[in-house]
Formats: structure tokens, sequence, C-alpha cells
């Protein structure tokens, strides 16, 4: 896995969700980038049933991603992440007494994947209760796994089909004890889609339910 970089894109003004995400998927056909599928990112929310010596519970995500399926991501809130197997959801069951579902929380991001040369691009929509809430861009620089040696690269590329709605750097790779420095990895994408969830979890689009 390459550098990665996940951002929101604005919905276009008079238009609806969907219709942005046409938009888009427009913009990248006419770049010459080729349709390699789909995809599928989601996160359930667990919250600690107890606390200890009276702290505030945390939260704990679970994240499964498509590009890695056997495999999931769980998420403490404000850390630490853990690396675990697909069927990691059996367990939780299990763990019932210590974490709750949070039921009507999941949030689910599905789209088309997309190849242009040595970019993976992904564009989706974020829903949540089979309502959309937003629009997810994750683009992935195959080649090169040090943010610092792509980022502006990278940046003039999403540029060509995003136009004003290019991202900052992402805070995940600033916040490294090496900087840009340090190689990325999966858990740099899933934070980066657990922030942008969080955030549109508080969020609702006018005329965006999906059926």
């Amino acid at each position: 896995m390459g550098v990665t970089c996940v951002c929101q894109v604005p919905v276009a003004d008079g238009k609806s969700v969907q219709q942005t995400v046409d938009i888009l998927h427009k913009k990248l056909d006419q770049l010459g980038a080729v349709k390699q599928g789909s995809f599928c990112v989601d996160c359930e929310t667990y919250h600690a049933t107890g606390n200890v010596s009276g702290q505030p519970s945390k939260l704990l995500y679970v994240m499964h991603n498509s590009e890695t399926p056997l495999s999931c991501l769980a998420l403490f809130e404000g850390g630490p992440c853990l690396i675990a197997d697909g069927n990691f959801d059996v367990l939780m069951v299990k763990l019932k007494s210590h974490f709750q579902n949070a039921k009507g929380h999941k949030v689910e991001c599905r789209g088309t994947r997309y190849r242009y040369c040595d970019f993976l691009i992904k564009v989706g929509t974020v829903t949540m209760s089979s309502s959309a809430r937003g629009i997810s861009v994750e683009v992935e620089y195959c080649p090169c796994v040090v943010p610092g040696d792509c980022w502006n690269l990278m940046k003039e590329f999403m540029q060509s089909f995003l136009g004003p709605s290019v991202p900052e750097l992402p805070s995940v790779f600033a916040a490294k004890p090496e900087g840009l420095y340090a190689p990325a990895d999966c858990t740099d994408t899933m934070t980066q889609y657990l922030e942008l969830f969080n955030k549109l979890r508080k969020l609702q689009i006018p005329g965006s339910n999906v059926r």
C-alpha cells in the first residue's frame, strides 16, 4: 500500500450527492482513468460498558475495508489500534458484557475504484441509516510509501479532478515522530476514514436520502 489521502468532497451547488458523484466519475473518465470494480469501507461503534477508576469510557471502532478482506482494524478512541482477523466481529459479540454495539451508528462508504497510471482512486458515498451523509475521495500513489517524497505530486494530480477541493496534508502523517518521512500503512488510511466518518455523523445534507 502506497501513500494514501482520504478527503471529503463538498456537494456541488444545486446538485445532490449522487449528481456530484456522477460529476467526479465523468472527470475521471475524461482524464483516462479506468474503472476497476467497487470498494467498501465500514465502521461499527462500540461503547465500553464499564469504566475503570472513574475514567470516562472510551469508544471502540471496528472497521473493515474491502481491500483487505481477511483483516479488520479495531481503534480505541484516542488510540491504540489493533489489526485483527476478519472475524473479530464474532469476538465482539462474545464481549458484549464489556462492549455494547451502538445501534444505528454504523457508517458505510461504497463506491467505484479507478486506476490512472500509478494512482488508485476511489470515489464513495458515505451513508448512515440509509441516508447519504457526504462524498469521500481516496487517492493512493502506489509506488511510494513516504508522504514527504510524493505529496506535491499527489496534490497536483488531485487538483486535476477536484479543483479547489484539494485537501491539505492529512494530519495523520504530520503527527508521527518522524513526520513526513515515516512510512505510510493501512492504519493511516483507516484513521483518515474514521476522522471523516466522525465528521459526517454530525451533518445532514438536504436531499441526501438514497434508496
